[in-house]
């Protein structure tokens, strides 16, 4: 490798880890002084509250592996427990709407985190640096503050009743910290471009350098201040939940699309639909269709369903629920969906009767070819922050089926799906992409187009984030505004219901790096606010 990359939504991240690339890191170090900030910039998309994944390649050490550090149910967690409260399913899939909002937004939302356990972990297993200087860029920007983004103050601002969740506005102003940390001080929220400052989470990372590790959470000071404040306010999790909270490491799920081998993330994550809808796409000659074509689209959206209908199937936490993964991506089942689709048969995605989801990604690989994918999240912010310590919690019950006896339902200690899918695609024994994107349900389809985009278009890495998407997890097909009119009416006219995003860029926000001849170059998604640099 003769240079360096780095790749995430918010700048301020990026840049710390480019620092470290700069200063001998390796990939894991970036990614982790990256992940540290994105918890201080976008502190509703990821942070210490939350969870997620880690998909590591190390050539020299012999390693590739998925470090899995998924939020789990709280302990006192029921299957049946909100059975009485249920309303409806968020029509792409991705949560279930309460009575009262209640697994939504407050304290009965969190599940356990395991973010700062993974980052550990990572460091000791995979990195090289020191864990207080990973932690120093975050601290600063916590303390000294940085100018709120676009995109950041979108997502705040954003109506969420048509899904019928709490709106990030309200999650804001749910805490003491909130109120103070996001208005000013008339109650307005803070716009773009105002200075942000939360010397409370500066303090909560001092405190968690000083320590050396993740245990000042899960057994010391910080565990206990974060039970009491949750016996406080009605919250299930207790100490018990964080002394007992446990990763996992396993090995990635493999697929191949022309020629190329693709590596992501195991059940419970959403690596596995990806590749199933790359599957099948491959029983089509993409290459030949115009991109954006009424007829690329159908196929496309046809495909969605078909991913969909498996994953709601049979997605579930392989501790608790068998999911048949290898069956769901052989070419023999991929066939048969494409030999439907051809056939001129239209699926239906069904949901429980009665968009764009929040999460950050980090796409790098170093100059000795070490690669890391990682996405994390807070699934959704939960609103609750313990006075004192700055950093909001996930929101992550509400991800869960309600209903029990479903792949998906509730259980102690349980991982609820995921819908990450950070990924690293070779050519032979080489990596060519390292891709990701936060996004929710959004996000198997929007890496599956940009792989297909780069494969199948020949596209360059920033063409191929910035091409217009679609996507399909339900019975809707919904475009970005860069789909032409032309095309939509004439998939109305085929039948089809269509709902025309506002966004230029819309679906997922797929961050990647392309390799060619030695060179890595990388594209943020010009949906959000971030930056690639590339360190020589």
């Amino acid at each position: 490798m003769r240079n360096a990359t780095i790749v995430a939504p918010q700048p301020e991240a990026v840049e710390a880890g480019a620092e470290i690339l700069e200063r001998g890191g390796n990939a894991i170090d970036a990614a982790l002084a990256c992940a540290f900030v994105q918890g201080v910039v976008d502190p509703q998309m990821a942070g210490i509250g939350g969870f997620g994944s880690m998909h590591v390649y190390m050539p020299k050490k012999g390693v590739h592996e998925i470090l899995e550090f998924y939020a789990r149910a709280p302990l006192k967690a029921a299957p049946d427990m909100w059975l009485d409260k249920i309303k409806h399913q968020s029509r792409d899939g991705f949560g279930y709407v309460l009575e009262g909002n209640i697994s939504d937004i407050g304290y009965l939302a969190v599940c356990t985190p395991g973010s700062l356990k993974g980052y550990e972990t990572a460091l000791r297993d995979y990195g090289t640096f020191e864990w207080t200087d990973l932690i120093k860029p975050a601290i600063r920007l916590a303390r000294n503050g940085f100018m709120i983004r676009n995109h950041m103050h979108w997502y705040w601002a954003k109506d969420q009743a048509n899904d019928g969740f709490a709106n990030t506005i309200d999650k804001l102003r749910f805490s003491a910290t909130g109120r103070k940390t996001y208005f000013d001080a008339d109650g307005v929220l803070k716009n773009v471009g105002d200075l942000l400052v939360n010397s409370d989470m500066a303090q909560t990372l001092e405190r968690i350098a000083r320590s050396g590790g993740s245990d000042i959470f899960y057994h010391g000071d910080l565990a206990e201040q974060i039970a009491d404040d949750f016996k406080a306010n009605g919250g299930l999790i207790d100490r018990e939940d964080l002394a007992r909270y446990e990763l996992s490491k396993v090995k990635p799920v493999w697929g191949d699309y022309r020629g190329n081998l693709i590596a992501t993330s195991p059940p419970p994550g959403s690596g596995f639909p990806m590749l199933e809808l790359l599957h099948i796409m491959e029983q089509f000659d993409v290459g030949s269709l115009q991109h954006g074509s009424a007829e690329h689209i159908r196929i496309l959206f046809e495909a969605m369903k078909r991913m969909t209908i498996d994953k709601d199937a049979h997605m579930g936490d392989p501790a608790y629920v068998d999911v048949p993964y290898e069956r769901l991506l052989s070419k023999e089942h991929a066939q048969a969906h494409a030999h439907a689709i051809k056939a001129g048969e239209v699926t239906s995605v069904s949901r429980l009767d009665g968009s764009q989801r929040d999460t950050t990604h980090i796409s790098v690989i170093d100059k000795d070819g070490n690669a890391v994918a990682m996405t994390h999240t807070l699934g959704s912010p939960s609103g609750a922050i313990t006075d004192g310590l700055g950093f909001m919690y996930n929101g992550t019950m509400s991800r869960f089926n309600p209903v029990p006896g479903k792949p998906g339902s509730i259980a102690p200690g349980k991982r609820r799906p995921s819908s990450a899918a950070p990924t690293i695609v070779f050519k032979g024994d080489e990596p060519s992409i390292v891709i990701g994107a936060p996004g929710g349900s959004y996000i198997a389809p929007a890496v599956a187009q940009c792989l297909m985009n780069m494969i199948d278009f020949d596209m360059s890495v920033l063409e191929a984030v910035s091409a217009p998407r679609i996507v399909g997890v339900s019975n809707t097909i919904d475009i970005c505004n860069r789909i032409r009119h032309s095309v939509e009416d004439e998939l109305r006219t085929q039948g089809y219901q269509v709902a025309r995003s506002p966004q230029t860029y819309a679906f997922a926000a797929v961050h990647a790096i392309k390799i060619e001849g030695g060179v890595s170059k990388g594209a943020a998604d010009p949906q959000r606010d971030g930056m690639a640099i590339s360190v020589a």
